[in-house]
């Protein structure tokens, strides 16, 4: 069987070259057997160890890769093919790979990337080809991100010139969008919805046109009840640029995740939103398994007094500057500020350059040895590993995405529609799912960790919020080294 000779083979290497992970042979034996039943398998990784796992999913995968395809981001595409593939030739294990937008016709593994594989599904090349998916709690955020239609001023020009009969119209049009869409943004640069009798207005006008060039034909296609639509502002020329994005980019590609077997390596501890992705999208889980590490026995040195401002008092940026001052007053490491409102982050940025000079850097990979970088959560979770291992994690405001933003207000208004509770089914799992990895460089550096968000302790949810975070012991004070 072939989980055996997978057990054996794994063992063996191990035997020569020892790791630490203490799951690579229960993992390689999972793989292995989804491999061979073709099943759906979801299996559950410890988020605050990654790349460790690669052993135990492509020892199987070296001695079974027909119809098997793996798809992944460029960051992974790039560790397999240089460090991963090199190492397992090193110790004589051979795995084919075939790179490139048509199925290979040999016995290869096909290495896809998001772009790749809608492109695969869409034209029916995958077949009954195995998927293979690690981070697949990144999923549909890539997924959606690959799917974004992007309209720019020079689409609506080359649209009035293919249609010269309709350029009066398509003008007037477009300047009564521009109109709307200016006068209700809050602030420079703002998103702004746009609404779907404008969309529906455009679509009659475009159904009684000639074929259109792209990106155009994509937008009729489109059901605007199932993609968020929004204009993103240049206040600077005066022009704008619409964005669409599907609500949930695995029901606009029905049968990617049913109709073909997948095995979907996730690394969050939080996986309620995506078992619900998967269950909509039609995933049969037949495998459900869990390879968490023990919890490691140093916990966290976790700062977050009981009486914090709201974010949305008026003290709290005035709470947030002095709090954040005294945390990094005197560290001799560095210091990482989270915050995605990007007016408080540029004001927090500046106001603490003024303080501590240059030291204070806004997401840059080259700060000083005592350097303090303030940044957004997802630039954070790309580059953290580009950075030294910080002494002081400062969460200013916990990562709950905002209902300012089109997208994300498009999405909640569906779950409403559904009678669904939009906070703990969509805000609070995904802000969830990026607490571990976040603060996963502390578990490394013993470095502590700072909370500054009031409704860490005021609001009912904050405990799941500590859940996600533990081990952790309490600093109740800040104290000089």
């Amino acid at each position: 069987m072939l989980e055996a000779l997978t057990h054996q083979q794994l063992k063996n290497l191990l035997q020569r070259a020892p790791s630490a992970w203490p799951h690579h042979l229960t993992l390689s034996r999972l793989v292995a057997r989804s491999l061979r039943r073709r099943d759906h398998t979801l299996i559950q990784l410890d988020p605050c160890s990654p790349n460790v796992w690669w052993l135990g999913l492509l020892v199987p995968l070296c001695l079974e890769t027909n119809g098997a395809a793996l798809i992944l981001s460029d960051q992974q595409r790039q560790h397999l093919l240089q460090v991963e593939l090199p190492r397992l030739q090193a110790e004589g294990f051979r795995l084919p790979c075939w790179e490139g937008p048509n199925p290979p016709t040999g016995d290869q593994l096909w290495l896809l990337n998001i772009d790749g594989l809608i492109e695969a599904h869409q034209n029916n090349n995958l077949g009954n080809r195995q998927l293979i998916i690690p981070e697949a709690e990144l999923l549909s955020e890539r997924l959606r991100q690959s799917m974004t239609m992007v309209i720019a001023p020079r689409d609506w020009e080359q649209l009035r010139r293919a249609h010269p009969s309709a350029d009066a119209a398509l003008l007037e049009l477009h300047e009564r969008i521009s109109r709307r869409l200016f006068m209700q943004a809050t602030r420079v640069d703002a998103q702004v919805k746009l609404n779907g009798n404008e969309i529906l207005a455009l679509k009659n006008l475009m159904g009684l046109l000639s074929p259109s060039p792209d990106p155009w034909p994509a937008l009729l296609q489109a059901n605007h009840e199932h993609w968020a639509s929004w204009g993103e502002l240049d206040h600077q020329l005066l022009q704008w640029q619409w964005q669409l994005q599907p609500l949930e980019p695995l029901k606009s590609l029905p049968g990617l995740l049913r109709d073909q077997p997948a095995l979907l390596l996730t690394g969050s501890a939080e996986t309620t939103r995506l078992r619900t992705e998967l269950d909509d999208a039609g995933f049969p889980s037949t495998v459900v398994a869990s390879l968490n590490e023990p919890r490691w026995q140093e916990p966290i040195p976790l700062f977050a007094p009981r009486r914090q401002p709201l974010p949305n008092t008026e003290i709290y940026a005035d709470h947030l500057l002095d709090q954040s001052r005294r945390l990094i007053l005197g560290r001799s490491g560095l210091s990482v500020v989270l915050l995605d409102d990007q007016q408080l982050r540029r004001q927090l940025t500046s106001e603490l350059a003024a303080e501590f000079g240059r030291r204070v850097v806004h997401e840059t990979t080259a700060p000083e040895s005592n350097g303090v970088v303030c940044c957004r959560w997802s630039w954070w979770l790309q580059h953290h590993d580009q950075l030294p291992l910080p002494e002081q994690l400062i969460i200013a405001l916990l990562p709950l995405a905002s209902l300012e933003s089109p997208l994300t207000a498009a999405r909640v208004e569906a779950l409403k529609q559904r009678g669904r509770d939009w906070f703990r089914e969509l805000l609070l799992p995904e802000a969830l799912c990026l607490m571990a990895p976040a603060i996963a460089p502390l578990r490394a550096s013993g470095g502590r960790l700072a909370i500054l968000d009031g409704r860490l302790r005021r609001r009912c949810w904050g405990e799941q919020v500590l859940s996600s975070i533990e081990p952790w012991r309490p600093l109740q004070r800040l104290l000089p080294d």
